[in-house]
């Protein structure tokens, strides 16, 4: 019981500490929340430019309920608030973990954090920019004189932040297979022998992050076979790398 107590009052300090980062993240999230809730309708609009671009003819979007169009600039607000205090909420876990690591262990949080946050940050853009203004394009063809399409607001909004989180997540995939390797789980051999096994993993995956929609699925797919072979090549390269003396 003495054990216990002890340990208790050891951790104090740190449960103190974990306490006011985590209060300091939950004020960031808050701000950065409420200064996008201000700018929400500017935000909403790029987001819709992609959508108007696809279809000339269509110049606004619809929401049937009424509290519809406030939840919507709710969620996306929330959601540009967590994006933008995201690197606040990870400046407070270093400073929270940091010091108990060594040197060496220092070095790779960074490059573990860098590389996550930039392969993100890849696929977000390549979803906005690349794959979604095609994807509806390739949705709005379908209009015709009796076919009038009418996107709602709310959904529009969700169906764009579903698309980009789903690639932003799935480019994640060689840097998974990267630490896979120099954690020695697995050797680049083992990705080139289950390869097929894999792609249709991939497939799967994309076919359940976008939805049942198979557009998106295929042009969600593709890249990540790409993705997939130069995780290969780099797990194969970091790997020669770390085992060489």
């Amino acid at each position: 019981m003495s054990l216990i107590i002890r340990s208790i009052e050891q951790f104090r300090p740190h449960h103190v500490e974990l306490r006011q980062r985590l209060i300091r993240v939950f004020i960031a999230l808050v701000v950065c929340s409420a200064i996008a809730y201000i700018f929400s309708e500017n935000i909403a609009r790029f987001f819709m430019v992609p959508l108007f671009d696809a279809s000339p003819h269509l110049d606004r979007l619809v929401y049937t309920n009424l509290p519809e169009a406030f939840l919507s600039y709710l969620k996306l607000s929330l959601l540009i608030g967590v994006l933008a205090s995201f690197p606040f909420m990870l400046f407070q876990l270093w400073m929270f973990i940091s010091p108990g690591l060594r040197s060496n262990e220092k070095k790779f949080a960074v490059t573990v954090v860098f590389w996550a946050t930039l392969l993100f940050a890849t696929g977000a853009f390549f979803a906005l920019y690349g794959v979604l203004p095609r994807m509806l394009i390739f949705f709005m063809s379908y209009a015709s004189d009796s076919l009038e399409p009418l996107p709602k607001f709310g959904k529009y909004l969700t169906f764009v932040a579903r698309t980009v989180l789903a690639f932003g997540l799935s480019f994640e995939i060689p840097f998974l297979m990267v630490m896979a390797g120099k954690a020695g789980f697995v050797e680049a051999k083992y990705f080139r022998s289950k390869r097929l096994y894999f792609y249709g993993a991939i497939v799967f995956m994309a076919f359940l992050l976008t939805a049942g929609d198979f557009m998106a699925t295929g042009l969600l797919a593709i890249p990540l076979f790409f993705l997939y072979e130069a995780g290969i090549f780099l797990t194969a390269f970091f790997g020669k790398k770390v085992s060489a003396p």
